[in-house]
Formats: structure tokens, sequence, C-alpha cells
């Protein structure tokens, strides 16, 4: 009779096991450059991946200076996706930094770049080298119908990864592009009801204008595309005047940018500032914007608020 023991307590043993929740298979760690593309990058994979972002809720990529913790993380990642578009210009160092041999997925291929005409040749680009980054508008997540193209594009990128995954990454990719889609018409509908003359707008850096081309919004900026730029006081002086003489009063703080230049526009103009508008970053859970689909509805909602006033 012993010599049945240690198979009964086998067979105990796996009888146990059955009646336990099964064990989720270990996520594929995903790195994402930036909060709102690794709220984009969630909503593709699901269950199947862990998200992690370099730089994170109301944090400014355009002056971000990577730290160790940061190699780490890239050097554990089995993904890299980023914006693309000259956005991430420490993204080759810091790769390199952390020896990452995996891809690195470019969410915005395919989109055809807005150019910034009269960007200054000595402007710093996004990685805050003293050097011409080039006119393309890297901001091209704020129209959603090119976050489609994000979408579609972090999809292929998770099924080549993750095959096994694959039919999941289609399927949540496509109910993404449905509320895309969603956001999109309801965002076109608010905006004509605006007689033309009344849509302008005054944020700290020209992070718009992608926005401003799809839904006929004008945007002035006291910056150029990237916030580590620095305006001539004739061009702020420039700024005030167009204030005064077109009576604009839409006036936006951005969540991420340094607010004093916005400040004294708004005192030498005599405008009062609307707000904040989430630009390059999402807000933290418990804020207003915890994620791309509500920061645009937010954004939007203010922007209406006070164009209406113009």
């Amino acid at each position: 009779m012993k010599l049945f023991r240690p198979l009964s307590a086998l067979l105990a043993v796996l009888a146990l096991a059955l009646t336990l929740p099964a064990v989720a298979a270990e996520r594929i760690p995903v790195l994402a450059s930036f909060s709102i593309l690794g709220d984009i990058v969630a909503n593709v994979g699901g269950d199947r991946i862990s998200v992690s972002t370099l730089v994170g809720p109301d944090e400014d990529a355009h002056v971000f200076q990577p730290a160790p913790d940061d190699i780490k993380a890239v050097s554990r990642a089995r993904l890299i996706v980023v914006n693309g578009l000259g956005f991430e210009g420490w993204m080759e160092r810091l790769a390199q930094s952390a020896n990452y041999r995996g891809p690195i997925v470019v969410a915005s291929a395919g989109i055809k770049a807005r150019e910034r005409l009269g960007e200054d040749e000595d402007e710093h680009d996004h990685g805050g080298a003293h050097a011409h980054h080039g006119k393309d508008d890297p901001h091209a997540w704020q129209d959603p119908l090119n976050v489609i193209v994000y979408t579609r594009n972090i999809v292929a990128a998770l099924a080549k990864l993750d095959p096994a995954g694959a039919e999941v990454y289609r399927k949540n990719g496509e109910a993404y592009v449905a509320r895309l889609q969603d956001l999109d018409a309801w965002a076109a509908r608010q905006f004509g009801q605006i007689p033309d003359a009344k849509r302008k707008v005054i944020t700290s850096h020209d992070a718009f204008e992608y926005f401003g081309a799809r839904y006929k919004v004008r945007f002035l900026a006291a910056q150029g595309v990237s916030t580590d730029s620095e305006p001539s006081a004739r061009d702020v002086a420039a700024l005030i005047r167009q204030i005064r003489n077109e009576k604009i009063k839409a006036l936006f703080f951005e969540n991420m940018s340094n607010p004093k230049l916005l400040q004294q526009i708004a005192r030498e103009s005599g405008t009062a500032p609307g707000g904040k508008l989430y630009a390059d970053a999402l807000s933290p859970a418990a804020g207003p914007a915890p994620d791309y689909l509500t920061l645009m509805r937010y954004n939007i909602t203010q922007l209406l608020e006070k164009i209406r006033l113009n």
C-alpha cells in the first residue's frame, strides 16, 4: 500500500491545480516614447502586452534627458514604438546606450508630414542639440485620422512580434479605429457650427497644425514646433499686436510647457487665458486627459468654449 502513496499525492496535487485559475502568460514588454503613444499602443495590445513610456504624463518630450533607469527600460523591451517625424531626437542615442537590438516601430510611417514654413535654421531639435531639425511638424497625433494610421502600424508590428496574438491585435485595432472615427466625426460637427472667422487660437508652442488643418482652426503660437525654441522679442511683439488687432480671445497654456512666456503675452495683449490644453502629453490618471480619446474631447470642448468669444 505504501507504494501507491506518492502516486496518490501526485494525483491530489494535479486535481488541485485543475481547480485553480490558469496563470496568465507573461506579457510582452513594449516601450513607447511618450504617454500619448503609450496609450494608443495599450489599446491595440490589450492584455497580451505590458506598456511603459519614457516620457510620462505632463512631461515634455522636447526637452527629455534620458536617465539610467531609461536605459534599463530600453534594454528590457522587446519592442519600441516611437512617433517619428523627428520627435524623438534622443532615441537613437538611447537605444545605442542600452545596446538594444530589437525592432523600433515608427507609428507615423506613411503619414505625409506637414511642413512648418519659416522655421529658423538655428532652432534646437527635439534632442536638445544645436542643429536644425527640419521643417516637418512631428505632432501628427493631433489629427485623429492620423492616429488611425498609427494604430494600423502598431497592429502590424505587434502581430509580427507575436504571431499567436495577431487576431487579438487586429480586433483591438479595429475597435480602436472605430472609436477614432467617432471622435473625428463628432469634432467635425462641433467646429462646423463655428464661423471660420472665429476659429483662431493662441497656444504656447506650434503643436496643433494637424488639428488646425483637419478642423479649419488657425493656431498662432509663441514658440515653434519645439518647446526648446526661443522666440525673438520682435516675434512676440508681432503676436501681441495681432491678438489685439484681431481681438483673439482664445489663448491657452499647455500642460507640459512653461507658462511664463504666454503669461507675458496674455498681460500685454489684455487677453485672459482660457485654461490648459493637453498638447504633447496625457494628464495623470486622475486628471482630465488620462487617455488620448479623452484628451481630444477635453481639448475640443475647451477650444469651442473660447473660440465662440472671438
